[in-house]
């Protein structure tokens, strides 16, 4: 009985290590029931979701879920949305809600998530999460968020573990931001009107893998005002490859 049950696990096991990753776009809507005629509040994500490795995919679905879950959920009991579908309708209910209190204040609500896998190699993964959301105010917000996966075991890998020394790679990203913003050098780094912390240079908390290198982007607010826009700039592969322990 142990001998048919180990040989059962091996062939699952040996099943599942000829399968390759692979992802599914799905789309998830819905329509706030209250009766409109312009602007009338809709939300649909979209995302694509990882298939064929369990363990693999079940870790990179989580994560991309828990992130779109915090860009779109605004009730109190986080443990009641689980899935998309439910996230969808909280995000309808948390409009229909503030418009009960508010009938001539609320403005028609509106968010568009689009997931892609913006970057795959044998060693990282990379989901892209492009997000607008409006909920009343002059204008909406528009961001993208990026995920960074290990290929083989779908496990995030945090910014300040794709680099061999953090602090090396920082200084050498700053002295290339300030030449493309023309910042002087001994100037502080918001002497042009920037909104760093602390007035101290930091790394952005999005980092994309691309196919043409790697990309550091600041949304809006994270290192300018909404009006600046975002900010960004591209290292081609070859010349930042000392620093990245993944590529």
């Amino acid at each position: 009985m142990k001998h048919s049950t180990l040989l059962v696990f091996l062939f699952v096991l040996l099943s599942s290590c000829n399968k390759e990753l692979s992802f599914e776009n799905e789309t998830f809507e819905k329509e706030s029931n209250i009766p409109c005629k312009n602007d009338c509040p809709k939300i649909t994500i979209e995302v694509p979701i990882a298939k064929n490795i369990p363990i693999v995919a079940d870790s990179i679905n989580k994560k991309v879920f828990s992130v779109i879950k915090e860009i779109v959920y605004f009730e109190d009991d986080a443990s009641k949305a689980n899935d998309y579908k439910t996230l969808a309708a909280s995000f309808i209910n948390s409009y229909e809600e503030m418009h009960r209190k508010f009938p001539t204040e609320t403005f028609g609500w509106e968010g568009k998530i689009k997931g892609d896998v913006e970057f795959e190699s044998n060693q990282v993964l990379n989901i892209k999460i492009d997000h607008y959301t409006f909920t009343g105010g002059a204008h909406g917000y528009q961001g993208f968020s990026s995920l960074i996966f290990n290929s083989k075991t779908g496990k995030i890998i945090s910014n300040n573990k794709l680099f061999r020394n953090a602090e090396e790679f920082k200084a050498f990203a700053e002295r290339e931001f300030r030449k493309k913003y023309h910042i002087p050098e001994k100037s502080n780094i918001n002497a042009t009107g920037l909104m760093f912390e602390n007035d101290k240079f930091q790394l952005p908390q999005n980092i994309f893998y691309t196919n043409k290198g790697l990309l550091l982007y600041y949304n809006s607010y994270e290192a300018a005002s909404y009006a600046d826009g975002p900010k960004e700039i591209l290292f081609l592969y070859d010349e930042i490859s000392k620093y990245l322990i993944y590529h």
